[in-house]
């Protein structure tokens, strides 16, 4: 058992009976009144997301979770199905599980995988900061655009679309954030 001072994004807790992740969460001291925790939750089976109040001090069951590297091998109708590296066993998530993240995953990518340690359920897919990954079309650059903050779209080597500097052409390779979903830098 934890209290609400051991709230941290990330943090797994079981909830009438289901897993949630704390998305994120806030620590209010009204000037009047008890201090409380303001949170968001997701479902780790539904992926839905519900604001959530805690009263502090208040107990709350943690569910122990465990990460482990895998390797992306393949997408077809049913999800994503990944391959530990060690164990060479394989393991499939929904695409609304990974979210909008899915559409950076390239083959042969290594990502974490966070597990239910007591049902051994995969939980979530998390893919590193950045990922590298090539333009495969764009409108042509000209030289010199690098002066203004335009952007114009780009369709990258997973088929996801993203918004580049004009100076950007097709077969550069570029640093995405798997967070935000925007371009990072050019790589050489």
């Amino acid at each position: 058992m934890a209290t609400t001072a051991d709230i941290k994004n990330g943090l797994c807790i079981v909830k009438d009976q289901d897993l949630w992740m704390i998305t994120e969460f806030q620590h209010v001291k009204p000037g009047k009144g008890p201090a409380f925790v303001r949170t968001k939750l997701k479902n780790v089976k539904t992926g839905k997301v519900v604001d959530n109040t805690f009263s502090a001090g208040h107990k709350i069951e943690t569910a122990r979770v465990e990460k482990r590297k895998h390797q992306f091998l393949f997408k077809d109708d049913f999800g994503f199905h990944f391959m530990n590296s060690d164990t060479f066993e394989q393991v499939m998530i929904e695409e609304q599980m990974i979210g909008k993240s899915a559409g950076l995953i390239k083959d042969g990518q290594e990502v974490d995988i966070l597990f239910h340690a007591e049902t051994e359920l995969a939980l979530t897919c998390e893919l590193p900061a950045y990922v590298v990954l090539e333009i495969t079309y764009t409108e042509p650059g000209i030289k010199g655009d690098t002066a203004t903050n335009a952007t114009k779209p780009a369709t990258l080597e997973t088929g996801a679309e993203i918004q580049v500097p004009l100076f950007i052409n097709l077969g550069d390779k570029i640093k995405v954030d798997t967070r935000t979903h925007s371009y990072g830098e050019r790589v050489k």
